[in-house]
């Protein structure tokens, strides 16, 4: 076929091969808004035209502040088709943060939704000279009004389509968040399928209709969404989690795959019984979780609930490697993360060294794809070793068959009185606690250990906070950890700083604490 006529793993194909499937439906509450494969082709195409006439080309960036609707993945295949990489701008960040990211990626072009019009304004006030400014949904001064725009633009692809690539940003948990930059093959659409080896080992397929129930913004919801149409299959959007509507929603649909993370899988199982029951769940092949630890009594629950479907993998949006475990083999070993699908595995010690099986350090891949942090030298070269091998920063083990077992983030670990405590496990056992909601376990100045140990507390119910259920929660922890790893004190939140993937932002607890 022709250098840039689309492969099988593109929508292009599927725009010719089942026009009228969906390609995405969007949950609204005044009634779905579905997308087309002919009609997610011919729109993405005119976008792509329109970026090009503004004058971006391959390498070129593209950002894009909207919430979870069909016109993300327009922009999203605008970029994929014409070598630009996109950057979806987190819609919960201050003006200033938002700024900061539009400015440190370097945008030519912003399409933002009209739901946002004062972050809209603000990201026109001293960033960078874009070259086209798009509002989705109605008007915003300083934006041409996207639809419109699409309207007036000749159908039909670009002469020299080629693959793009997103540029995501990191969570900022620990600092200014860095953009993640890997490098474009800049090949013909459909040469690049980056989640190919992940997808695959899930078990995804052309009959998929899978469910992504958090915000696109974030690297798993916009890069699974966006595999499933390479693969010609449907994508069900929520625009946020509801445990009862996600029920819905999959018997609705017949949902075949879904992806979760451990904090929605709470909230599934605090459904009254009768709920849980209410709807047909047999539609499901696949459920996956990551992005966060997921406690093992959590997991073993969803087992019991919805069977033996419950895959897990683990990555980063820096794509250096992965690993993923099925639901039998998660059985047969609790806690692990898999074995590698991509890249090789080595845990090393802080002198660098390659540590014996079963030892506790730093968990590097080799052989996986290169990356960088945008404009951070220093922390793109902290990242890997003279091997070449790079890390993600967490800790953990490998198994005598080459399972990983996390254990933590290094930039988490709390050394209170010289020993290390790793706090996942602290906070995998407060939130069994009927009582918890959400927990986060911090290390605090101590002027004699250094750091104690603090857990901050979100709890189903507010009014039971006090200090009798501080007790009781300590006891709690006591009775199943070391008691070296089990908080000194607790104080309760009304609402812990956790973004919708599941990350904490630890970075605010520690700043609040730190005087």
């Amino acid at each position: 076929m022709p250098a840039n006529e689309p492969g099988p793993e593109f929508p292009s194909t599927w725009a010719r091969v089942t026009p009228h499937k969906p390609a995405v439906i969007v949950d609204h509450p005044e009634g779905e808004r579905t997308l087309t494969y002919a009609q997610l082709d011919d729109r993405s195409t005119r976008c792509a035209r329109l970026l090009r006439e503004a004058g971006l080309r391959p390498g070129g960036h593209v950002a894009v502040l909207m919430e979870n609707r069909t016109e993300v993945f327009e922009v999203a295949w605008a970029a994929q088709r014409s070598g630009l990489y996109l950057t979806m701008i987190n819609t919960h960040l201050s003006a200033d943060e938002a700024r900061y990211v539009v400015a440190d990626c370097g945008a030519e072009a912003l399409v933002v939704s009209d739901r946002y019009p004062e972050l809209a304004g603000a990201l026109l006030e001293g960033g960078p000279a874009v070259r086209a400014r798009l509002v989705v949904g109605g008007g915003s001064p300083g934006y041409e009004e996207y639809g419109a725009a699409l309207e007036a633009v000749a159908p039909g692809p670009l002469e020299d389509e080629c693959e793009g690539d997103v540029m995501l940003y990191s969570s900022g948990t620990t600092g200014r968040p860095k953009g993640i930059k890997r490098p474009m093959s800049l090949g013909p659409p459909g040469s690049d399928f980056r989640l190919r080896d992940l997808i695959t080992s899930l078990g995804f397929r052309r009959d998929t209709v899978y469910l992504s129930p958090a915000p696109l913004h974030h690297a798993a919801p916009i890069g699974f969404t966006t595999a499933v149409h390479r693969l010609g299959g449907t994508a069900i959007v929520m625009p946020r989690f509801d445990a009862e509507r996600c029920l819905q929603l999959i018997e609705r649909h017949r949902v075949t795959e879904a992806q979760f993370v451990p904090t929605m899988f709470f909230r599934l199982l605090r459904l009254p019984e009768e709920v849980r029951r209410r709807h047909d769940l047999s539609s499901l092949r696949g459920v996956v979780h990551a992005a966060a630890p997921c406690p093992i009594p959590i997991k073993r629950e969803m087992l019991d609930w919805w069977g033996p479907i419950i895959w897990e993998y683990y990555s980063g949006t820096e794509g250096n490697g992965r690993t993923c475990v099925g639901p039998q083999e998660w059985l047969e070993r609790p806690g692990t993360v898999g074995r590698p699908i991509n890249g090789r595995v080595h845990i090393l010690g802080e002198d660098g060294q390659e540590l014996p099986t079963g030892e506790t350090g730093t968990v590097y891949f080799a052989s996986g794809r290169r990356f960088e942090y945008h404009n951070d030298p220093v922390k793109t070269a902290g990242s890997h070793n003279e091997h070449g091998w790079s890390t993600l920063g967490d800790v953990g083990h490998i198994d005598e068959d080459g399972y990983l077992y996390l254990t933590d983030r290094a930039s988490h670990m709390i050394i209170s009185g010289g020993v290390n405590i790793y706090p996942q496990e602290t906070e995998n056992v407060l939130q069994l606690h009927p009582a918890v909601a959400d927990a986060a376990v911090i290390g605090v100045p101590d002027p004699e250990m250094g750091e104690r140990v603090l857990a901050v507390v979100e709890l189903t119910d507010p009014a039971a906070a006090g200090d009798a259920l501080a007790r009781e929660l300590i006891e709690f922890c006591r009775d199943r950890l070391a008691h070296y790893k089990c908080p000194r004190a607790v104080d309760f939140t009304d609402a812990l700083p956790r973004q919708d993937n599941g990350k904490l932002y630890k970075r605010l607890l520690k700043q609040a604490y730190s005087s």
